[in-house]
């Protein structure tokens, strides 16, 4: 368990400088990012979560202290890793194991990655609807992640637990996710619309909490009288951590179905999250350009669905993770193809 606790706690401790830096360096300044700056800033989370793919790589059984065979078969029956250590060489083993734990980690980032994108078509809409000048965006992005991250380890975690003791409960998540992407699909070309003034959230902090609709700089409170009021900038960085929860419903779940792991699925989720914000600003303008990325991503939630539902019999056949992630980027590479290929025909009015 120690070695548990130096792993995770080293990659929260890296995980807070890094954010600390960010708001140090952009949110003080309140300018809109620009698409160069968007553009670095998600290069440089990129690569930190493929070096980091690297240190499982050579060191992932440090994760959890694995340098015999008896605690190695008991973490691949304890995480459910579909893999049988090599004879009596336990080097291999050990290189097959961090191997495995590489590729798990990969694939859940890449799918978290890809359904965060359906996360940027809302905050644009949530942005919009109220009102929120764009040098404001990134000081609510980055509080927001803040806020994803705590709601996401709690989830990860106790989701872990549940699968360890009620190991049925994954074709309940495979039975949701098939839902979900079905519902996604049917619903690919409706447009959302946010009213503000009628959100549950909204009304939840009116009710209970003094609010201002008058923005005060790119202050979250402000004091008038010696009375404190939430201002519009705090309430949709309120608003935009619901809605994080509400998509976290489905991503937890896609990423337990690549590795019951709750460590792996941690890090490649807080990765996927941590680049989702210089997403945001790289991908704002042009996002309406990838039409089919829904019907993509409601493919992918459907094949995700799918596995975690026929996991035993596809395992059978010699279905592996490494099978699954190049699935998983197919899909995605073709609905992004299909959409500059196709693009889709603006209705032209007289």
């Amino acid at each position: 368990m120690s070695h548990e606790l130096y792993f995770f706690g080293g990659f929260v401790i890296f995980i807070i400088l890094m954010l600390a830096v960010d708001l140090g360096l952009f949110s003080k300044s309140d300018k809109p990012i620009t698409l160069k700056a968007a553009a670095i800033m998600s290069a440089i989370w990129v690569l930190f979560a493929l070096a980091f793919s690297l240190v499982l790589y050579f060191w992932g059984n440090e994760l959890h202290n694995v340098h015999d065979f008896a605690t190695l078969q008991a973490v691949i029956e304890k995480h459910y890793h579909n893999i049988t250590p090599i004879g009596s060489d336990l080097a291999a083993s050990l290189q097959l194991y961090n191997k495995t734990l590489t590729i798990e980690y990969l694939t859940g980032y890449v799918v978290e990655y890809a359904l965060s994108v359906d996360n940027i078509f809302v905050m644009v809409l949530l942005f919009s609807s109220f009102g929120i000048p764009e040098k404001y965006y990134h000081k609510v992005l980055v509080w927001g992640i803040i806020g994803a991250i705590v709601l996401r380890c709690i989830f990860i975690f106790v989701g872990a637990a549940l699968i360890a003791k009620f190991g049925w409960i994954l074709y309940v998540f495979g039975a949701f996710l098939v839902y979900t992407g079905i519902n996604m699909y049917i619903n690919r070309n409706k447009e959302e619309e946010v009213d503000p003034q009628n959100h549950p959230v909204v009304k939840f902090a009116s009710k209970y909490f003094k609010v201002t609709p008058r923005l005060d700089g790119g202050k979250f409170f402000h004091i008038e009288n010696g009375v404190r009021y939430m201002t519009p900038l705090f309430l949709v960085l309120l608003v935009i951590e619901f809605t994080d929860l509400i998509f976290a419903v489905d991503s937890i779940p896609a990423i337990f179905s690549v590795t019951k792991d709750p460590y792996i699925v941690f890090f490649s989720n807080i990765f996927a999250v941590l680049g989702l914000r210089s997403m945001f600003f790289l991908l704002v303008n042009i996002i309406h350009k990838f039409h089919y990325l829904k019907v993509g991503l409601a493919f992918l939630l459907i094949f995700i669905g799918a596995k975690m539902l026929l996991h035993s019999w596809l395992e059978s056949f010699g279905f592996e993770t490494i099978h699954s992630l190049i699935i998983i980027v197919s899909i995605l590479v073709i609905s992004v193809v299909a959409s500059l290929i196709f693009p889709k025909k603006e209705n032209l009015t007289q």
